[in-house]
Formats: C-alpha cells, sequence, structure tokens
C-alpha cells in the first residue's frame, strides 16, 4: 500500500525510498541470477541478456534483465512497489489505464566497479515527452518512473546513486552544469552542489521521476556495486532501445506480467471489424 506521506514526498521532491522492500532471500536469489551471467563484452549477448554500456567508464549494464529468470520476472509486479508504479504513472480513469495501465520500456542490471559512475542528467528544465512530470486534479501523470533496487550494500565510496530533490520541478539549468559537462565521461554526481547521495541496504528500493535531475558518485572501494532498474510508463509507450521480450519469456509471464512487458497486441482482423 502507497502511504500519503509517500504521495506527498514523491511529489515535494521526486522520489521515495522504500527499506527493505526484498527479503534477504529476494536478494540472494537476484544476486545468483547475476552471478550465473557470464563476464561479457559490451554488446556481447548471453540468452536474450545483453551487455551495453552508455559512455566509457559507465560500468555494464545487463540489459533485458527480466529475461534471466524467475526472480527478476517477479520484479515486474513486485508488491512493495507496484501500487506506487501505478500512482505515480497514473492514468486510472482515462484511456491511458488500458493493458494494464503500465509498461516497462526498460529493464537492466547495472554493475559498476571502482572508478566507474555516471554523469549528472536529466532535470524539469530539459524535460522531454517520455519524462514529463505532472500532476492535475490531485492525480499523477508522469511519463518515465524509476524502481532502482540495491543488490550490494551502498555506502560512502560505493558510488552511490546521486539525486538533485525537487529538481524534477526545476525550471532553470543548474548553474554548474555546463562546467560540470565538460568533463564527459569522466565526471560523476560528487560534489554536485545541492546533489545527495542514496545510501542503501540490500533489498531497498528507490522509487524516482526520471526527470529528476541524478546520476551516480564514482565508486572508489573496492568490489561492484550492483543494482538493478526498471523504468515504467504507461501502457501506450515503446521501448527506448532496440530490444523486445522473447517469445518464451511472453509465454511464461503470468497475464498481469505480460500485460505491463508487451500491452501491444494487435487486434485481429473480423468482417464485422471497420
Amino acid at each position: 500500500m502507497i502511504s500519503d506521506f509517500d504521495i506527498y514526498h514523491f511529489d515535494l521532491l521526486g522520489y521515495v525510498l522504500l527499506k527493505g522492500a526484498l527479503s534477504k532471500d529476494e536478494v540472494d536469489a537476484l544476486n545468483a541470477g547475476v552471478g550465473a551471467i557470464p563476464q561479457m563484452a559490451c554488446n556481447d549477448w548471453y540468452g536474450y541478456v545483453q551487455a551495453h554500456s552508455f559512455e566509457a567508464n559507465n560500468g555494464t549494464n545487463l540489459q533485458q534483465i527480466y529475461e534471466a529468470g524467475e526472480p527478476f520476472e517477479a520484479l515486474i509486479d513486485h508488491p512493495a512497489w507496484i501500487d506506487h508504479i501505478k500512482t505515480f504513472v497514473g492514468g486510472e480513469g482515462s484511456f491511458d489505464h488500458k493493458h494494464g495501465a503500465l509498461f516497462i520500456d526498460e529493464n537492466f542490471a547495472s554493475l559498476r566497479a571502482p572508478g566507474e559512475a555516471i554523469g549528472m542528467h536529466s532535470g524539469g528544465d530539459s524535460w522531454s515527452k517520455r519524462n514529463q512530470y505532472r500532476v492535475k486534479n490531485g492525480k499523477f501523470m508522469v511519463g518515465q518512473v524509476n524502481m532502482l533496487l540495491a543488490l550490494t550494500e551502498i555506502k560512502e565510496g560505493d558510488g552511490g546513486t546521486t539525486i538533485i530533490p525537487a529538481s524534477h520541478k526545476q525550471n532553470f539549468q543548474h548553474p554548474g552544469m555546463a562546467e560540470y559537462r565538460m568533463g564527459g565521461s569522466q565526471c560523476s554526481g560528487d560534489g554536485m552542489p545541492l546533489s545527495l547521495e542514496v545510501f542503501m541496504d540490500p533489498g531497498d528500493v528507490l522509487i524516482f521521476a526520471d526527470t529528476i535531475c541524478h546520476g551516480s558518485a564514482k565508486r572508489v572501494n573496492e568490489g561492484e556495486r550492483r543494482i538493478v532498474v526498471y523504468r515504467y510508463g504507461p501502457s501506450w509507450g515503446f521501448f527506448r532501445h532496440p530490444y523486445r521480450p522473447s517469445p518464451e519469456l511472453l509465454e511464461r509471464l503470468t497475464p498481469e506480467r505480460r500485460a505491463i512487458v508487451w500491452p501491444h497486441e494487435p487486434i485481429e482482423r473480423t468482417p464485422n471489424l471497420l
């Protein structure tokens, strides 16, 4: 269940942190699933999962991670956060609510080693149709809401997600952003004025509007930071990248999960259909 406080917090600051959303057994199963995927070079495939990177020094994204087995399928509509996602994406009572109301346009496990990070990006002043943020008549209409799940402890030096709270509503570019971006793929979220690094325990979940200004700190500790990200939007959306769910995945999903993964069923032509 989503609380009134979570609704207020998300609208005010653009995010909400759900502590202990998954049990230790669930986290262990997900880590075992990630561990079963061999180390791959960028663009290599393991089944229907592809190794991908946005830029150098960002780490590896295992795209289409919901293809990696049942523990990842369970994240599609996990009860710990699915009510939050439905509320924030919105659309209930409108034609946006067809086919289960939601759609996952991207999902991946992110693996980062020492020295890796992703730069700060997005913000309300640079919005797009995909990640617009609106509230009207007491209802959310958010184009993209991210579920970020920690599979490892993320503390000081581990390269935590960085956000600028309330920047989903900003109307002006952060004064330091132009100079900051000159760092290119070497930059991270460390030291950006007004930014907050989010520390998490395994099983914690960060829900945030994609339009909030966000990135990560650079990992300096030994070991690997593991997170999983599922990006949700309205059911009429489509994939950000040229990935598609496999027939095998669609066949084994529950009807509820299939409606979120692939809400694009064609209408069969009949003699009575004009």
